[in-house]
């Protein structure tokens, strides 16, 4: 049986294929020190399980509305507008989805025809490019300058008659950068100029540091009608298990994103839904809470790699993951992940995957103790002074 010609544009994810071999070193008893994983060690909060767990025996247990059940919208409308200042219809411009990832390749499938060229700023999440292929578009890779600044003329090059939206991502993973206003403004320009969409993955904007202050690129003038925002509860809330997110966009994308949902997911689970609001309107001390551990965790890692001969790593604006450079030990990223894995244990993510401006560099996760930070770093140290010899 032959598999369709579209399924081999997509690639496979780096990131599991880590995970299958960190499993089988587990398996085999080995101790491996995990800065793969992108997603928080913190456990949900106890308030927002016993709201599903409420909402079970309550009877959320059956087909709700695709756009998500009219009390969750309203509540992420009322957070928009807390968080971010704008003002967002809760009937007809938000969509509750099942992740974040399903809100991002509903709205390229929403926006992009056959054929269609979506830029992508780099570096960026995988997944991106193979959200745009799965929709029959054509990504294309524009490198930004570290941690997360635009080249403006590299994405003014990249535009043309084939190019339908661009995907930004502040916070940045894998960078932890944050992309100044002045870099949005002129993005919004170029957008406004050659009447393209903007799909802003804001998933990581709680995690901010050192007071600042996330600034989303719809609230820029004549972008509200032109911005898709993609956001979710995975990474503030710690539920990447449940997978909710949503997407804010004007409502004529809304609709057609929800013909895409009632066709393939129908909507997420309604139980989960519940819980979202709960995390929305419930206390955010745990948010508090969990940036100022975030911090202290980013400043245990960042010192100790950079006491490392040879290492830069930046310290990160943003979510939680720093992207150090280890080029001068002449081993490509990939080389470098899987000896890392296979000699020291220490589990990271290849820069190269994602895209322009990785190579040489690893992504390494701080959702783990700095006690396993510490571990970890110095099993790098360590591997890095043999290599050296």
């Amino acid at each position: 049986m032959k598999v369709s010609s579209r399924s081999k544009t997509i690639p496979p994810s780096e990131t599991l294929t880590v995970l299958e071999k960190v499993k089988y070193l587990m398996g085999q008893g080995r101790d491996v020190v995990r800065f793969d994983v992108g997603e928080p060690d913190l456990d949900t909060p106890v308030h927002i399980k016993d709201a599903a767990k409420k909402a079970m025996d309550e009877g959320y247990t059956h087909y709700v509305q695709s756009r998500g059940i009219p009390e969750l919208r309203q509540a992420i409308s009322e957070h928009v507008k807390e968080v971010l200042g704008l003002s967002v219809d809760p009937e007809r411009e938000v969509i509750v989805t099942p992740g974040a990832k399903f809100a991002l390749l509903a709205s390229i499938m929403a926006l992009a025809e056959e054929g269609d060229e979506v830029i992508i700023l780099t570096p960026e999440w995988p997944t991106y490019k193979a959200c745009v292929f799965m929709a029959g578009a054509k990504p294309v890779e524009v490198p930004t300058r570290p941690p997360y600044r635009l080249d403006e003329e590299a994405l003014k090059q990249a535009i043309n008659d084939r190019t339908k939206a661009i995907m930004i991502n502040t916070p940045n993973n894998p960078t932890g950068g944050i992309m100044p206003e002045e870099d949005l403004k002129a993005i919004a320009d170029l957008a406004v100029d050659h009447d393209l969409a903007v799909i802003s993955d804001e998933i990581y904007k709680a995690l901010l540091y050192d007071g600042r202050r996330h600034v989303s690129i719809a609230t820029l003038p004549s972008m509200r009608e032109r911005t898709v925002i993609v956001d979710g509860f995975s990474k503030t809330y710690a539920m990447t298990g449940w997978r909710l997110g949503w997407a804010i966009a004007p409502r004529q994308v809304v609709d057609v994103m929800v013909k895409i949902q009632q066709s393939s997911t129908t909507h997420p689970t309604a139980f989960v839904q519940v819980a979202g609001i709960a995390a929305l309107k419930g206390s955010q001390s745990f948010v508090d809470d969990m940036v100022k551990e975030y911090d202290r965790r980013r400043r245990a890692m960042v010192k100790a790699l950079s006491d490392i001969e040879g290492v830069n790593c930046p310290l990160p604006e943003g979510a939680f993951y720093v992207f150090p450079d280890f080029s001068e030990l002449g081993l490509t990223s990939q080389e470098l992940s899987e000896r890392l894995l296979m000699e020291a244990y220490v589990s990271s993510i290849p820069g190269s995957v994602f895209g322009p401006g990785g190579e040489g560099k690893l992504r390494l996760a701080y959702t783990v103790s700095i006690d396993r930070i510490l571990e970890g770093v110095k099993r790098i140290k360590a591997f890095v002074d043999r290599l050296r010899r």
